[in-house]
């Protein structure tokens, strides 16, 4: 049960430190990065961010490789 409540503590201030960073990057301006899907129109609007989730992709899985590189 211990090592339980240690995720879920770590987990929990992973969480929080994604949400200030999204949080201050929003108030910095951020909008996405560029080549990122955005339409607008009177009644409709659409937004697909594709090239932030290839970055946040190759960021998670360089991550990851780390991770296990370390681990042996």
């Amino acid at each position: 049960m211990e090592n339980l409540g240690k995720i879920l503590l770590t987990l929990g201030g992973v969480l929080v430190l994604a949400g200030l960073v999204i949080w201050g990057l929003g108030k910095a301006g951020f909008k996405g990065l560029p080549g990122d899907i955005s339409y607008k129109s009177e009644n409709f609007q659409f937004h697909f961010p594709i090239i932030t989730c290839i970055v946040l992709s190759i960021l998670a899985s360089a991550v990851m490789w780390i991770w296990k590189w370390f681990s042996k």
